[in-house]
């Protein structure tokens, strides 16, 4: 069984989960391990995930659940050797920043390596960038960028040949880190950052590269970062050890949307995390121990509190490393309580990260008692309510719940 998925997960994870849930997928589970109930479970679909936007104080109804990502006819610009337009990514993307206009403009990039950030500034049309190779990891953007560095040697860093300069589109982005007044560069560590409305990625493989070349600590190295509203991915393999993938809402108090299908997310600590209202479809996630051997997580959604969609995880396949397997301390997730280290978690006040994972499969390596940790930044622990009738949005308690998922635990 095992080898079955893990070949499907390299062949476009088309992965759909079995009819029937594991016996321990029963409601309303434990206060440690929370199953929702079919009522319960019954709004937690993509039509919601995805379906409002605006303040989340008033979301407006706005559908958004998009087909595949196409990319036919001719593209606006190319990337690479021989016959590229462009050499670099971002040349393509300031490009199609100075085209202007709404319509979308694409990007094709041809197999090869691509080393050096990315950044897609707000403003750009809608842009679909997609890689060429048969496979993602046929066309790859790579680069080293640990977050533990200070704002100056992170610019040192990015921008060593001046790659961007003033009166680029994205010089504001590179400036905003560059000129921080913090001792690190946090979140600025990342290989592909995007404040873009409507961005679409197809087809490519983003790691950064720093991986186990640190020890076990805090070491944030994105590989993507997503600001904006309307960011669907497909057939990506995003590759780091901490924080992978921010899923962020660059406007706190907005809502924004992501659609992630047919990929491949790798990491060992909070490598799935944000803000932003998120659906994963048919999206292998794979916890790894070759830095950090115990304890890993998975997901770290930091949803507003008064807002009822998080992140939702369904058919998808979730699975650990043979670290893992041999000593079962993974967990599929906790809370990010972000902002509240300096007053602890306020109930109603703080974030409280909502997620389900649903339909899906569970691999080996995961805590199966206590599957969730304490909320990073406050340590809060995990506790979840299972009493008749019980309000899935109460803010004193968590909301991470599973729902008929599979595996063997």
């Amino acid at each position: 069984m095992t080898k079955l998925f893990a070949a499907v997960a390299a062949a476009a994870l088309l992965w759909a989960a079995p009819a029937q849930a594991h016996p321990g997928q029963i409601a309303p589970g434990t206060s440690a391990r929370p199953i929702l109930s079919p009522a319960e479970a019954a709004p937690y679909t993509p039509g919601n995930y995805l379906g409002w936007s605006g303040p989340y104080t008033a979301p407006v109804r706005d559908p958004w659940l998009p087909g595949p990502i196409l990319a036919t006819g001719r593209p606006d610009f190319v990337v690479g050797a021989p016959a590229g337009s462009h050499p670099t990514v971002q040349a393509a993307v300031n490009a199609a920043f100075a085209a202007g206009g709404t319509g979308r403009r694409y990007i094709k990039v041809l197999p090869g390596t691509y080393t050096g950030t990315v950044f897609i500034p707000a403003g750009t049309p809608p842009l679909t960038l997609y890689g060429a190779g048969r496979r993602p990891d046929d066309v790859r953007l790579e680069f080293t960028v640990d977050a533990t560095v200070t704002p100056a040697q992170w610019a040192a860093r990015v921008n060593p040949s001046g790659q961007y300069r003033e009166g680029d589109p994205a010089w504001d982005m590179y400036q905003s880190c560059a000129t921080r007044t913090s001792a690190t560069a946090g979140l600025c560590a990342t290989v592909v950052w995007s404040q873009s409305t409507d961005l679409r990625l197809r087809g490519l493989t983003i790691t950064n590269t720093l991986l186990d070349t640190v020890d076990s600590g805090t070491h944030q190295a994105l590989a993507l970062r997503t600001d904006a509203d309307r960011t669907q991915i497909e057939q990506v393999r995003l590759v780091s050890r901490q924080d992978t993938f921010y899923a962020n809402a660059n406007d706190p108090d907005r809502i924004a949307r992501v659609l992630v299908r047919d990929s491949y997310i790798e990491g060992d600590t909070d490598f799935v995390f944000g803000r932003a209202s998120a659906l994963f479809e048919r999206t292998r996630f794979h916890l790894v121990s070759t830095r950090k051997p115990s304890g890993g997580v998975i997901f770290a959604p930091s949803t507003a509190p008064a807002y009822p969609y998080g992140f939702l995880v369904r058919h998808c396949l979730i699975t650990a490393d043979e670290g893992y397997a041999a000593a079962p301390t993974g967990h599929l997730g906790r809370a990010w309580d972000q902002g509240a280290g300096a007053t602890g978690y306020v109930p109603g006040v703080s974030p409280n990260g909502q997620l389900v994972i649903r339909d899906s499969y569970l691999g080996a390596g995961f805590d199966a008692v206590a599957p969730w940790a304490p909320a990073a930044t406050t340590a809060r622990p995990f506790a979840a309510r299972t009493d008749a009738g019980r309000d899935l949005d109460d803010p004193a308690y968590n909301r991470l719940f599973e729902y008929r998922n599979t595996g063997g635990r």
